[in-house]
């Protein structure tokens, strides 16, 4: 049972993991038991001391903890909400083809350092796909979108809340077309 405060911040790794009472190797306890979610309470050079959902209090190797993502905030606001996430998976695909081909390039000799650089230079990707959700560049509008599956909304962005982004597209509205998708 966990405490009704208790965020983890950290699971134990796959393989469970010793634990002592001190940092002092002379001191052993119980083991952690795999995967089980921890908080990080402090580090002392490699020893971390953590938090377990029950209360109990041990150090590690924090080292080899894992961390684990925090969720972030989905904001509610609608100048910040996107419509869908398929035209931004679309550019990042048709970027990464981009940068793909021109590192090919690169690599079999038909490009030098300098043209790689003037193809590359104004490429912007950026996808993470963990389960549900989804982090995803948008660099139109120079910001970072997550989405859960049911909704995307922005997450952060390079510019200051009310002015424009400086590549100068519009922001994209909910329910905006988006060409089809």
């Amino acid at each position: 049972m966990t405490t009704p405060a208790f965020r983890p911040s950290h699971v134990v790794p796959p393989r469970g993991m010793p634990a002592w009472e001190a940092p002092d190797p002379t001191r052993p306890t119980v083991p952690l038991d795999a995967l089980l979610p921890v908080r990080l309470l402090e580090r002392r050079g490699d020893w971390g001391h953590v938090l377990c959902a029950n209360g109990w209090q041990a150090w590690v190797d924090g080292r080899h903890l894992v961390a684990v993502p925090q969720d972030p905030p989905v904001a509610d606001d609608e100048p910040t909400t996107v419509a869908d996430p398929r035209h931004l998976l679309a550019q990042a695909q048709e970027s990464l083809a981009r940068y793909r081909a021109a590192v090919e390039e690169l690599a079999g000799g038909a490009l030098d350092g300098e043209s790689f650089l003037r193809r590359t230079e104004d490429l912007r990707i950026g996808v993470v796909v963990d389960g549900e959700s989804v982090w995803l560049y948008d660099p139109a509008q120079e910001r970072w979108v997550y989405g859960d599956g049911t909704r995307l909304s922005t997450y952060a962005t390079d510019h200051a809340p009310g002015t424009a982004p400086r590549r100068g597209d519009a922001p994209t509205r909910p329910g905006a077309s988006d060409g089809g998708h």
